[in-house]
């Protein structure tokens, strides 16, 4: 079944950039038809849309609590998403996970997910 893979996680220190990247891996789906998804989770706490871009990369929102400070883009022709997080806080610690979805709402899950990665922000 075909996944997505996430790289770019690591310590970073408060007011630190970061930049994550997602691509599929295995059997693969239509990149370029898909909206991607950046999602987080800190512990004991749910897992969170923060940013989305549609296929075209036309529309794209953002969660309150990145918007300023986080970047998502994608290159269709190298089926690849990025988030670039500039101005980490402790508050960014957490899990990230790519997804993918026709469309994203809160009813209904992404179609494919990524294993996630590990950002901690700590001086």
């Amino acid at each position: 079944q075909a996944q997505l893979v996430e790289s770019g996680g690591g310590l970073v220190q408060p007011g630190g950039s970061l930049r994550l990247s997602c691509s599929p891996s295995g059997r693969t789906f239509d990149f370029s038809s898909y909206a991607m998804g950046w999602f987080r989770q800190a512990p004991g706490e749910e897992r969170l849309l923060i940013a989305a871009i549609g296929n075209t990369g036309k529309h794209i929102h953002y969660a309150d609590s990145v918007k300023g400070r986080f970047t998502i883009s994608r290159n269709n022709a190298e089926n690849t998403v990025y988030l670039q997080m500039d101005g980490l806080k402790p508050e960014d610690t957490a899990v990230y996970y790519c997804a993918a979805a026709v469309f994203f709402a809160s009813a209904t899950p992404p179609d494919y997910w990524g294993q996630g990665t590990q950002v901690t922000v700590s001086s």
